[in-house]
């Protein structure tokens, strides 16, 4: 006796194009006919409690046919009464080693059938889970399929050969479509299901070529379709060159040859090109091929002509029929710098809610300051020691824009005020982090510079503040390498900022390194971590900006800073903060943005950096 099967309904269906441009061809899942394959939830194939059953497919002309059958575990009788009271009415396949060929699928194995709350559209959707091109253009991949095919209960055995479900009404010209068997009549026996469709199912129709579809429609609306092609190729040319021009006078017949050299498509030579579309793989290829081969060359029809040269084609510019690029990334992705820098530098730096700054200190460091020993009848002497005293005033930062506010209007893909603001913001942010590292590296005579007495480079700045070290350069890479952080550790004992610092360098010294082996060949550093250790750094932050800096007329080149950045502060008055302002110019029909700050900034601690620099002419 046949299995009883709760319930059936197409896995998939062949000859419908997906959301994705890809089309699953008959017979593409030929070998899954017969098989047994689990009957899942949600493709959650990797969790046991969520199979349901199992379903046994059917390849069948149309598409894959599945009978399912749930089983007896909790979450399969919730499922059963999910189906039965018609809350789930879709399926779903997971399958592999799908093979495309241009956008055809053109075979897979069914690896399970899922219900699934909701296929994505009628028809068929795939969603790609990994791809491998091969030479031959063809790609194997997997994918979940989706399908809306209204699930059919059954409450007895069902046939190994039982009808499909009826079939909604499909236009006229659609390829590959068979009718339908006639419904089912209510009360019939399951024994009389085969009969039934047998006797009223109608013989299969012979698959349409584009060629047949053409063929079948009337001249009119031939003629529409060649008319609506010849439109979007007159409307790409007018494009091109520019020229406004007026409405055209609609009274006349559209489909009337007015003798003119208007492009008008040749209706064989269209035939050609659109049937041989799939052979060539694009319409485009089609059309080369056929203009080579002359077939499209030297069409005699008079005032129905576009002539190039010495030769006449049917459309003198296919690519207008072709559909337009779609961009990948809305908005455009900027093409920048690494920024992770700049972050650590604004973040970690000490923030006061004032702007003009003074460091007073006093130095008693001297022999003078020391405490003295007394020997009786003598005159005591005063202690002498030296006052410091260093102020900083705000320098005002900005960066500006402006959009002609058509063009705001006009572009409808992404919000570009938006974007425009982020570059903004992000370039502004950069220049800071920059100026207080190593300067903006401007020249002093530059109007748009920001002075070093306002914000004061670390790298620049006074050996009361940092420490100027500098590095041997070795014979080898290598050896330098190891100079440098021997460098490093000899200079911390001047170092008197606060806790532990961070090393600021560039990527080719931090690689140098990296690179250092011990005396078997092995990195002595696995990780960064373990480097920063070795320096007796916190961490270790890589500047794109500080590649082959000069410090100084003597040609010296920065290789790194070590410093706290909670003893560089940062001030600014109230109002004075990173603002955003937007203003609108009448006479020029143009937005206009404007961010700024007014800042100070300098290091407030004495010998609270490390500056390690090498002296260019002895490099290697």
């Amino acid at each position: 006796m046949a299995e009883k099967f709760d319930f059936g309904g197409y896995a998939t269906k062949n000859d419908l194009k997906c959301a994705d441009g890809r089309t699953i061809r008959r017979n593409a899942f030929k070998e899954c006919d017969g098989i047994t394959v689990p009957l899942v939830w949600q493709h959650e194939h990797d969790d046991p409690s969520k199979v349901l059953g199992h379903a046994l497919l059917e390849n069948r002309d149309d598409g894959v046919y599945a009978y399912c059958k749930f089983n007896n575990t909790k979450a399969g009788q919730t499922a059963k009464e999910l189906v039965m009271h018609k809350d789930i009415k879709s399926m779903s396949i997971y399958a592999n080693k799908l093979i495309q060929k241009a956008s055809d699928v053109v075979h897979g194995v069914i690896r399970e059938v899922s219900l699934v709350l909701a296929g994505a559209n009628p028809g068929a959707v795939i969603r790609d889970l990994s791809f491998e091109h091969f030479d031959d253009e063809e790609s194997e991949f997997e994918a979940w399929i989706h399908n809306d095919e209204n699930i059919v209960l059954a409450h007895s055995a069902i046939p190994a050969a039982a009808p499909a479900p009826v079939q909604m009404p499909m236009p006229q010209y659609a390829p590959n479509y068979i009718p339908a068997a006639a419904p089912i009549p209510a009360q019939m026996p399951p024994a009389d299901y085969l009969a039934h469709a047998t006797a009223t199912a109608p013989a299969p129709q012979k698959e349409m070529t584009m060629n047949d579809i053409l063929d079948s429609m009337n001249d009119d609306q031939q003629n529409l379709l060649f008319y609506c092609v010849q439109e979007a190729m007159k409307q790409g040319a007018t494009e091109d060159d520019g020229a406004n021009k007026e409405e055209e006078d609609m009274s006349h017949n559209l489909f009337e040859n007015q003798g003119t050299n208007n492009t008008i498509l040749i209706h064989d030579a269209l035939h050609t090109v659109l049937e041989d579309g799939k052979k060539y793989g694009t319409l485009k290829e089609s059309y080369e091929h056929h203009l080579n081969e002359g077939v499209l060359a030297h069409i005699d029809t008079t005032g129905m002509e576009t002539s190039t040269g010495d030769q006449t084609y049917f459309v003198n510019d296919p690519s207008f029929l072709f559909p337009e690029a779609k961009a990948l990334n809305n908005p455009p992705e900027w093409i920048k710098r690494d920024m992770d820098w700049v972050q650590e530098v604004i973040g970690k730096t000490h923030h006061t809610p004032y702007s003009r700054i003074k460091s007073i200190f006093a130095d008693i460091t001297e022999d003078d300051a020391r405490a003295k020993g007394y020997i009786k009848g003598k005159q005591k002497v005063e202690e002498v020691f030296t006052l410091l005293k260093r102020t900083t005033t705000p320098q005002t930062v900005y960066k500006k824009q402006k959009l002609d506010r058509d063009d705001i209007l006009d572009i409808t893909d992404f919000d570009v005020v938006a974007w425009i603001k982020s570059e903004m913001r992000i370039m502004l942010n950069e220049e800071i982090a920059r100026a207080i590292l190593i300067g903006d590296g401007r020249n002093p005579l530059s109007d748009d510079k920001i002075s070093e007495d306002h914000v004061r480079p670390i790298a620049t700045d006074k050996p009361l503040f940092s420490i100027q070290q500098t590095v041997t350069v070795g014979a080898s890479e290598e050896a330098t390498a190891k100079n440098f952080m021997k460098a490093c550790l000899r200079a911390r004992k001047d170092y008197k900022g606060s806790g532990n610092p961070t090393l600021f360098t560039t990527e080719e010294v931090l690689t140098s390194m990296l690179l250092i082996e011990d005396g078997i060949g092995h990195m002595m550093y696995r990780t960064e971590a373990e480097l920063a250790t070795a320096l007796r750094v916190k961490n270790i932050v890589t500047v794109p900006v500080m590649e082959g800096v000069k410090l100084d007329s003597n040609a010296n080149e920065l290789m790194g800073i070590i410093v706290n950045l909670q003893d560089y502060n940062v001030g600014a008055d109230k109002g004075g903060e990173i603002n955003m302002f937007d203003d609108f110019d009448i006479d020029f029909n143009q937005q206009k943005y404007l961010i700024e700050t007014r800042i100070s900034g300098a290091l407030i601690k004495p010998y609270s950096a490390i500056v390690l620099k090498k002296p260019v002419s002895q490099n290697p």
